[in-house]
């Protein structure tokens, strides 16, 4: 059963996760990214930017197959459609689909996204219901 957590009161969730891969990327974890693919595609470039040692190196679903096979991170709309399962960061609004295979999973919500957060209230009630216990991380707290 994976770790479930959830980071609340993130300003910009692209921004967050950038952050976030790059933090697990320095403990060698492997991560897969799950959202829309326009939300995809717009990390995919923020991740691009950075540069030399800071470097994120990433593939998105349905581009070069070795390359997504290979990649420590993958950006992927279906949990289902990534090539390992460490951690799951969710950047959609629905509870992904196949989150169980993984070891961890982390949902991310929005500081000022009603419907975001609406939608986060939904799926913390679908974990709960599932049994698994969530840990809570206030993003604002954390960085005050």
């Amino acid at each position: 059963m994976p770790q479930v957590s959830f980071h609340f009161n993130a300003p910009d969730k692209l921004e967050y996760a950038c952050r976030f891969i790059r933090k697990a990327m320095r403990h060698d974890a492997r991560v897969t990214v799950v959202a829309p693919m326009e939300r995809l595609r717009q990390l995919s470039a923020r991740l691009w930017k950075f540069a030399g040692h800071e470097f994120l190196a990433h593939a998105v679903q349905g581009e070069d197959a070795e390359i997504f096979t290979l990649a420590p991170v993958v950006l992927v709309e279906s949990a289902a459609a990534s090539t390992h399962q460490e951690v799951l960061l969710n950047l959609g609004g629905e509870m992904p689909q196949g989150f169980e295979a993984f070891a961890r999973v982390v949902e991310v919500v929005s500081s000022f996204d009603e419907q975001d957060r609406a939608q986060a209230r939904v799926r913390w009630r679908a974990y709960q219901e599932a049994g698994h216990a969530i840990e809570r991380f206030d993003l604002v707290l954390k960085e005050g």
